[in-house]
């Protein structure tokens, strides 16, 4: 008797095995740097951490609003800081890398260290797929 129940439970099991298949997970696309949802996710909580204190919202410290695109590409008192596509010439990335003009270099985020490699990074990318971001 207990070969017998061994033997239907060892089928039961093995029927079990061969009829189950697992439901398949979509795996969590990571959001792409020409997204909005890259903007939202990523390069907004670099600019709130790093930015908006003296450039965004009511701050328009000289004379630079972050807070839209407009404000971005109209820039500031030294112009633009924001060449969509690229990011060699954005005048936003050559400040955040401590790399600005000889003659005024204005290190961002000023009188602190610079902000980490992986956040320029991001904010690169961002500049590099366009700079999408909200009107």
């Amino acid at each position: 008797m207990r070969i017998f129940a061994l033997a239907l439970a060892t089928t039961a099991l093995v029927s079990a095995a061969l009829v189950w298949r697992p439901a398949p997970v979509a795996a969590q696309a990571l959001p792409t740097p020409d997204t909005l949802e890259y903007y939202n996710t990523k390069v907004v909580p670099v600019f709130e951490a790093n930015c908006y204190r003296c450039h965004g919202g009511m701050n328009h410290r000289g004379g630079l609003s972050m807070a839209t695109k407009a404000g971005m590409l109209k820039g500031g008192h030294d112009g633009s800081v924001l060449v969509p596509g690229h990011p060699e010439d954005s005048l936003l990335i050559k400040l955040i890398r401590h790399e600005g003009p000889k003659d005024d270099p204005m290190p961002m985020p000023p009188n602190r260290p610079k902000i980490s490699d992986a956040d320029i990074a991001v904010v690169t990318a961002w500049v590099k797929a366009g700079a999408i971001m909200p009107e």
